[in-house]
């Protein structure tokens, strides 16, 4: 026997107000509802019948209030995260289906009115039926919209099918169904964006009912590859990169830091040329050999300066940054392509141009190691040595050691940063 299923949509259902059972109007509507139906409810009926409505004009007011994060701004339109979890424009705060001048705001806790629906079916009709509440939908990378479940009760939201195989016997290692939002979907084909239809009936799937919550659906910030917009995530970058002086032992992906590098070379550079050089230190002998050099020139330079040898150790293990990070990085600068015009004003300036490009370099890799999840810490020190770390690492005699990029993950969280004003740093003229 095929496997098959119907669904339908209910005629009838009279315009919902504030204070309605919707139990009882459904049950009116459709008193034939059978065990191990599943009731498609539109999440607007639900609002209006908890009294969720509010006038238009505090809507930017509602979306301030229903919204915990934005995730994306485009001019006047907010995708945001709102209080359920769920990611929608607008904190899904809604001026259609309601009369003029007025908007509606989601249902307060979507699970709960799914829970209250079930109960009072079983109830009036004395059947045990799944209840979900949907809501309309766009999608990152997908035109047009769909209805998905944001509230359930009696329904197994995913279906799980990890550690299971398929039908050539491979297994399944990622599979996990959205059975809630199919069964939305499913219902949305014959209610209708404005049909005036705003409750559908699926029969014949009575094997997905059971215990769930919408939640369950709402990925976590751990696990969400695509959490911001993106001028929105390359100012979280921006702004969430920090400098990071204790690390955890966990190795770092040479690939990520390539991919950083990438990104470090697109810095604006003069002249067209390319003044940008990464000595990658990946084995525990030339990170040793560098810093041990270093180190042994530190100390040199400080007894040169006549600081005792207890400032000298203090000194010194204050430096132990670098040491104790399980990957550095020197970005070096080469004057490649520099002009030279006999006059030191001239040739002063030119050596500055390339400074400033090798420093956005280095911001760039700064970022984009931000973005890969790992945490830096740019140290001048190999800027006062630099014929010791030419010297240790090998380099031509032409390559300028611009600091050293210590990298690794983060073995606490950063410390809170002072807030900047940025009109303290703007002169307007």
């Amino acid at each position: 026997m095929n496997p098959s299923f119907r669904v339908w949509a209910l005629p009838g259902l009279p315009e919902v107000r504030a204070g309605d059972d919707l139990a009882k109007l459904i049950a009116a509507a459709e008193p034939a509802l059978a065990d191990g139906d599943i009731l498609l409810v539109t999440s607007k009926i639900v609002s209006k019948a908890e009294g969720r409505i509010i006038g238009a004009a505090d809507r930017e007011a509602a979306i301030d209030a229903e919204t915990v994060r934005v995730v994306a701004r485009r001019g006047t339109l907010r995708i945001v995260e709102n209080r359920q979890g769920l990611i929608m424009a607008a904190a899904g705060v809604d001026a259609s289906n309601t009369p003029a001048g007025t908007v509606l705001l989601l249902p307060e806790d979507p699970d709960a009115s799914a829970a209250a629906i079930r109960a009072g079916l079983r109830d009036t009709l004395g059947v045990e039926v799944g209840v979900i509440v949907t809501d309309t939908f766009g999608r990152p990378w997908r035109n047009g919209l769909t209805d998905v479940a944001i509230g359930a009760s009696g329904v197994r939201v995913l279906d799980d099918l990890r550690g299971g195989t398929d039908a050539h016997g491979n297994p399944l290692s990622a599979t996990v169904v959205s059975l809630a939002d199919e069964l939305a979907a499913a219902g949305d084909l014959v209610k209708g964006k404005a049909g005036g239809l705003p409750v559908a009936v699926v029969r014949g799937l009575g094997h997905v009912l059971g215990e769930g919550s919408a939640r369950e659906m709402v990925r976590s910030s751990a696990d969400d590859m695509f959490r911001l917009g993106t001028s929105e995530a390359v100012r979280e970058a921006v702004t969430q990169r920090r400098t990071v002086r204790a690390f955890t032992a966990e190795p770092v992906d040479p690939g990520a830091v390539r991919r950083a590098v990438a990104a470090a070379v697109t810095a604006p550079a003069p002249h067209h040329t390319t003044p940008w050089r990464f000595v990658l230190l990946e084995s525990e002998e030339s990170r040793t050999r560098l810093l041990d050099a270093m180190r042994d020139a530190w100390i040199e330079d400080l007894r040169r300066d006549g600081k005792s040898e207890e400032s000298i150790a203090k000194r010194v293990a204050r430096g132990e940054v670098l040491r104790a990070a399980p990957y550095l990085v020197v970005p070096c600068l080469v004057m490649d392509g520099s002009h030279s015009y006999g006059d030191a004003r001239r040739d002063g300036a030119e050596r500055e141009m390339f400074v400033v490009a090798a420093g956005a370099g280095v911001q760039n890799f700064l970022v984009a190691l931000a973005g890969e999840r790992l945490g830096s810490a740019w140290v001048s020190s190999t800027m006062f040595c630099r014929d010791v770390v030419r010297d240790a690492l090998d380099l031509p005699a032409h390559w300028d050691p611009m600091g050293a990029v210590a990298v690794g993950r983060a073995a606490e969280p950063p410390r809170e940063r002072p807030e900047r004003e940025a009109s303290a740093f703007i002169e307007v003229r």
